[in-house]
């Protein structure tokens, strides 16, 4: 599975989201600008001692992304959505897409892959949740619904 943050701006969302990465096997594809340097302090403190657990890929656009991957499934997180993530199948391969904290995935981008696009329910006061907390909903739902595949199963049963 793949996270795809389109022009993140805030280095601690970008470190958390890291973090859930090297803690899930997930994929983490960056869509330059960054709104950070990845030598950013806050970057490395939120993604702690992880940073060697994650496979980050860097993009200089989007369109780079959608052709490089051309062939997998895309799913992309907005506010605008009509259908809700947990209704939709995920597969192994598949792209969760997000866009920046203040201004979401562009228009553009919405309108060509409306089909694909999914929303994470909240009150109708409320204008969003934080990214990383976003990132972290979908990813775990999309894994939940692969029965949790290549991740270490500890319960109880193990505590001694």
């Amino acid at each position: 599975m793949h996270i795809v943050l389109i022009e993140p701006e805030i280095p601690a969302n970008t470190g958390n989201i890291a973090r859930l990465c090297a803690n899930t096997g997930i994929e983490l594809h960056l869509v330059k600008p960054l709104g950070f340097s990845t030598d950013d302090k806050y970057l490395k403190r939120a993604g702690l001692d992880y940073w060697h657990l994650v496979k980050v890929h860097y993009h200089e656009n989007f369109a780079e992304v959608l052709a490089l991957y051309k062939d997998h499934k895309f799913h992309f997180a907005t506010t605008k959505a009509a259908h809700v993530y947990s209704d939709v199948k995920y597969g192994m391969d598949d792209m969760l897409v997000f866009g920046k904290e203040t201004a979401g995935i562009p228009e553009s981008i919405l309108k060509e892959h409306w089909d694909d696009c999914i929303r994470i329910p909240m009150a109708c006061e409320s204008r969003s949740l934080n990214l990383s907390n976003s990132v972290a909903v979908i990813a775990y739902e999309a894994m939940r619904q692969l029965d949790f595949a290549n991740l270490k199963q500890i319960g109880r049963d193990h505590l001694d």
